[in-house]
């Protein structure tokens, strides 16, 4: 659905050249939810807006839906721009036109008939949960409402993608968690992709298939979001993990010396089986959980452990030999 070869974008900063983005290279499918995580100043605004060319590639192509956008001239490009939508951090509605003129303002543009863009509009009402506060203007609309208004504008025009630039950053945790539903729900009940960028790890988590780490204009790390999360490779990745897991020391933990600690992580099905029991029962080694979670990915459970084996160390080693033959992930914190 997207296809990004080789794209870099440079600033002109008084008399030197800055770059923001460098050789990025980025493959999202069609239908998916695909997230780029980094830090203020990494470059991912910049490489989102270069996916509707509201930022020019300084070189490289963006193609979507097999469209080469970089190769449009002027009309060519804004006809293309109607099958991208485009949510906000800071929401940018029209104060003084109503909830319903605010997701009609691009089907007016387009020059929809009356009776066409009210039908779409309706729809999108009922879509985002807003029927009740069609006549409202934004000053009237809590920031949640607000950025559900922005989400059914970006929905207007049916386009095949959707960009999410920062969509929950201003949002609270509770209002954040019910866009974040909503955006599955649309891409659950629509098919449409979905790009969104984020500093936030916790977003990637709930609602995203796969995510890219940029770092200094660069994609340092990208792959499925449970591959990332569980076995993070780059630094910059860690430390987004870090934001949503229990920080441990193992030394803080570790209630015996003659004992091993261990990180197991379960994912899907597993979750819910008594397998670590089962590898336990028969044997002489004693066990403490010491900390655990549960939780999920998008639609897939996961969590992990962390438990102290007392024991002979062969036997040990057989208990983590059954653990992992069961498909677990046994890491060894000490």
């Amino acid at each position: 659905m997207i296809e990004l070869t080789d794209v870099s974008k440079s600033y002109r900063v008084r008399s030197a050249s800055v770059e923001a983005l460098r050789n990025i290279n980025l493959t999202v499918n069609k239908g998916e939810i695909y997230g780029i995580i980094g830090h203020s100043g990494a470059g991912k605004s910049t490489l989102l807006r270069c996916i509707n060319l509201l930022e020019q590639p300084s070189g490289g192509s963006v193609k979507v839906a097999g469209v080469e956008l970089t190769a449009l001239g002027s009309v060519q490009l804004q006809k293309e721009r109607r099958r991208i939508g485009m949510i906000f951090q800071h929401f940018n509605l029209l104060t003084s036109a109503t909830v319903r003129d605010n997701i009609a303002f691009p089907l007016k543009l387009a020059r929809e008939p009356r009776a066409k863009w009210r039908k779409r509009v309706d729809e999108l009402l009922k879509l985002v949960g807003l029927e009740q506060h069609a006549d409202k203007y934004p000053s009237q609309l809590s920031g949640g409402q607000k950025q559900r208004v922005g989400i059914a504008r970006a929905l207007a025009n049916n386009p095949d993608v959707l960009l999410c630039d920062e969509a929950t950053s201003a949002l609270d945790p509770q209002t954040t968690n019910a866009i974040l539903s909503l955006l599955l729900d649309i891409n659950d009940k629509l098919g449409i992709t979905i790009v969104l960028i984020t500093h936030e790890m916790n977003v990637i988590r709930s609602i995203c298939d796969r995510v890219a780490v940029i770092d200094g204009g660069q994609i340092v790390e990208e792959g499925q979001v449970l591959d990332v999360f569980l076995k993070p490779q780059h630094p910059v990745t860690q430390d987004f993990v870090d934001q949503v897991s229990d920080a441990v020391d193992p030394r803080a933990l570790q209630q015996g010396r003659n004992s091993r600690l261990l990180r197991v992580h379960y994912v899907g099905r597993l979750t819910y089986e008594p397998i670590l029991f089962n590898a336990m029962k028969s044997s002489s080694v004693q066990f403490a959980i010491l900390q655990g979670t549960v939780s999920r990915m998008k639609h897939t459970p996961y969590g992990q452990i962390i438990v102290e084996l007392i024991g002979e160390n062969a036997e040990i080693e057989r208990i983590i030999d059954v653990l992992r033959h069961e498909g677990l992930n046994v890491e060894d914190l000490i």
